[in-house]
């Protein structure tokens, strides 16, 4: 029987354990050896003897350099794990919009007996292994650790500056990105951006420039297509692995699609003023493409959060040629308002987001955008991204 060590006692790995006889996990935060209420035993992170481990299995999130990573011989993947199981795997991944693409894919597919799962929320452990499809979500994360598994079906959205404290650099965050391709296998199809047209792999390869391009290559009439701005793609990729799987093109059942709340969420306060919630906007491309949304008005911006170390130029670049005032929150606020003066953009340095919301409320005129588009991660003063977003609209709806 394989002694299977899992590396973060938290969803994935919880999920992973249901399948295994033999499993322990390693935690850091764990200080003393405990029991769970699975029976499964949970030690010290410390406590890892890769003489005692056939297997190791990390949770996603957890990076090359932690020493147990280092110190494991025998590591693979979630995916991995489960890279012989039955369903066509379909990969969706990309710096933006993968949630949206995978939603989406999953909600044109699940009459072909599809499940979402992956980074979007559900681990593969609690996945039917018998369905048909499998429509995953997969974080560059995941595919750093995988080495066996590879899609059957890969969508790259565009890629952009993200998560390069984890990887390192960008060089290597593309490399993550790219890497199911080196695996795929004829009859296999990978839809990524012209930029990567050249990469090395033996699948088909459909590239694309824009949404026009994607949409000429599939047969698809964007006009019949409701969703704008960066839903515009997320929409033309799911339709297009919907072709490519099944040759349809079903306009009426991707525009009943809703989309989910603190993406370009449009509210409107007592005064009837416009207020936008895009707090899941939490690096460069993200917040480029909701300005590109708004850029017709003048438009109140609250930035600031986790950046993860990326070098925000280039927004600022963007950021001032705009009619815009930016209000700067949370840990990178200072280096905020440092290229604010940099570049001549108007700034407002801000206690946190209340009184970002109470400084935008005294200046915001009807026909202006109040929007938080924040280009950074919410865990220095937030639980997460969408309780970013609640308290933003809960400000929103008690101005008076």
């Amino acid at each position: 029987m394989k002694r299977v060590s899992l590396f973060g006692y938290g969803g994935t790995t919880k999920a992973l354990a249901k399948h295994m006889q033999n499993a322990t996990f390693y935690d850091d935060k764990c200080l003393k050896p405990f029991r769970d209420e699975e029976g499964y035993m949970v030690k010290p992170a410390s406590d890892f003897d890769s003489n005692f481990s056939d297997l190791e299995i990390p949770s996603p999130g957890i990076p090359p350099f932690n020493t147990l990573i280092k110190e494991a011989k025998n590591l693979i993947s979630e995916y991995d794990f489960f890279t012989d199981t039955k369903p066509l795997k379909i990969w969706i991944s990309g710096t933006n919009g993968k949630t949206t693409t995978t939603q989406m894919m999953q909600h044109l597919l699940k009459d072909k007996g599809s499940q979402e799962g992956g980074n979007i929320g559900t681990p593969l452990g609690k996945l039917d292994t018998n369905a048909s499809i499998w429509v995953l979500e997969t974080s560059s994360f995941t595919m750093h650790y995988t080495n066996i598994a590879k899609p059957n079906i890969y969508v790259l959205l565009p890629l952009s500056p993200d998560h390069l404290s984890w990887h390192g650099d960008m060089d290597e965050y593309i490399k993550a990105k790219l890497k199911p391709l080196s695996m795929m296998q004829e009859g296999e199809v990978a839809i990524i951006p012209q930029a990567y047209e050249h990469i090395q792999t033996k699948a088909h390869l459909i590239t694309y420039k824009d949404e026009a391009e994607l949409a000429e290559h599939f047969g698809i009439d964007m006009q019949k297509v409701k969703f704008q701005g960066a839903f515009l793609a997320d929409s033309l990729l799911a339709m297009a692995v919907d072709k490519v799987l099944f040759d349809r093109i079903d306009y009426e059942k991707i525009n009943a699609f809703v989309l989910d709340p603190h993406r370009q969420e449009e509210l409107n306060d007592i005064h009837g003023r416009l207020w936008v919630n895009d707090t899941k906007a939490t690096n460069l491309d993200a917040s480029i493409a909701a300005l590109k949304r708004y850029r017709a008005s003048h438009i109140h911006l609250i930035l600031g959060g986790d950046d993860k170390g990326v070098d925000l130029s280039e927004l600022f670049v963007f950021l001032k040629d705009m009619d815009i005032q930016i209000y700067n929150i949370g840990s990178n606020k200072e280096k905020l308002s440092n290229l604010a003066q940099e570049y001549g953009v108007a700034f407002t340095l801000c206690k946190n987001l209340a009184n970002a919301i109470e400084e935008i409320s005294k200046n915001l005129k009807i026909g202006e955008i109040a929007l938080l588009s924040p280009a950074a991660a919410s865990l220095d003063e937030f639980t997460s991204y969408a309780q970013r977003g609640d308290q933003f609209k809960e400000a929103v709806r008690a101005l008076t």
